[in-house]
């Protein structure tokens, strides 16, 4: 078990480079989705429902791995699914069927909901050890993974077939796990230290009655599925709304939710001082609110550059409240409380897209856009009510 700092700097490492990894997977993966529904010859609905498998995978997996971290413990499972995931990303290109891509993207969704709760769990373990709130640097690790595979899928998309492309994405991924898996396989999750006798007395999350434990989680779990619901939007509603909107040329509108996700990042780079000077529950709040505010000034506004602004005030505003939500989850009640709440914000991401659309049908896209601030506002009426929930 680790016990010094250098092996809980070793410890912090590891699991840096596994959120690193998912992001960076993932989004190798998304930036070759027009050229996978080219190969099977899929129709736009066709390949929505072969899409689905990865969130029926994610879904279901993220709903058992809670029991498996339990039983095996975070670091195993979050090398097995590392390990699945690499091996996995690759096999898109080899299907030449709407059914096959639907059937591996059910394995991909899979491991892909397997490492989130389980390397969760094994950030959440480290934060209480190291009585640091450092959760948002995975998380920041985890955009700066993305935005390095979207960027890498950019450039090899027209030079590089997405066979070589996402088996080059296995190799690399499974090189990853190769480095970082012992780190992890050698040390058990890190216990938590015992408060000196000094220290305030918080309240015990043991001592609570197992119902009002349940029932912060899911409030926890929502708040994490606000903030996945207006990052699901951003991605696949922003551009468009900039370009039909506001008469953005295509390069000029895609500029949106690179501002958005920049920002996001950057949030999460600076979210361990925010939280060391704010705590959790000021956190929450304040970031609801900005992200509130952002989402009206990018939804609303006439002019392009002005909800460009708006778009990136909204990243830095939702930037720590997902990783903010897992921890406290985490928290009460463990990798399945880490598993509730990622279950939660993966909902949101789901719903987010469709229930944007339908809303722009029967309104417009602006005004449905409005639906990421009031949800983000409920996020912030959450975090006033939870302040005192959990100890910071």
């Amino acid at each position: 078990m680790p016990g010094t700092s250098r092996d809980l700097t070793r410890l912090r490492t590891a699991i840096t480079a596994f959120f690193a990894l998912d992001g960076f997977l993932f989004a190798g993966w998304v930036v070759r989705i027009p050229a996978i529904k080219h190969q099977t010859g899929a129709s736009a609905g066709d390949l929505g429902l072969a899409l689905l498998g990865v969130s029926a995978g994610a879904v279901l997996t993220m709903t058992l791995t809670g029991r498996l971290c339990r039983r095996y413990g975070s670091h195993q499972v979050t090398v097995v699914c590392a390990v699945l995931l690499s091996l996995s990303v690759a096999l898109p290109p080899l299907t030449h069927s709407v059914l096959a891509l639907g059937a591996v993207l059910l394995i991909f969704g899979a491991a892909y909901g397997g490492i989130n709760v389980a390397f969760n769990s094994a950030a959440v373990d480290l934060v209480t050890a190291l009585r640091r709130p450092i959760m948002p640097s995975f998380h920041a690790a985890f955009s700066l993974g993305g935005m390095v595979g979207a960027g890498l899928g950019g450039l090899v998309a027209g030079a590089r077939s997405p066979t070589l492309h996402l088996a080059g994405l296995a190799v690399i991924g499974l090189l990853v796990t190769a480095v970082a898996a012992p780190t992890l396989l050698r040390h058990e999750p890190p216990s938590t230290p015992t408060p000196a006798p000094s220290a305030p007395s918080a309240p015990e999350t043991s001592h609570r009655p197992q119902g009002r434990v349940r029932g912060l989680v899911i409030v926890f779990g929502l708040i994490a599925g606000c903030t996945a619901y207006g990052e699901g939007a951003m991605a696949d509603w922003g551009a468009l709304h900039l370009e039909q909107d506001l008469d953005a040329s295509s390069g000029v509108a895609a500029l949106g939710y690179t501002c958005f996700a920049l920002a996001m990042t950057i949030g999460r780079l600076s979210g361990t001082a925010l939280l060391e000077r704010l705590g959790h529950g000021r956190t929450v709040v304040a970031g609801g609110a900005t992200a509130a505010a952002g989402m009206l000034l990018g939804s609303l506004a006439p002019s392009l550059w002005a909800a460009l602004l708006g778009f990136a005030v909204t990243g830095l505003g939702l930037a720590n409240l997902f990783p903010v939500a897992v921890e406290r989850a985490g928290t009460l009640a463990g990798p399945s409380g880490v598993a509730t709440a990622s279950t939660f914000g993966y909902g949101g991401m789901l719903l987010g897209p469709p229930a944007i659309g339908f809303m722009a049908d029967w309104l417009s896209l602006p005004v449905a856009l409005t639906s990421v601030a009031v949800l983000a506002a409920i996020a912030t009426l959450i975090g006033v009510a939870t302040r005192r929930a959990v100890p910071n």
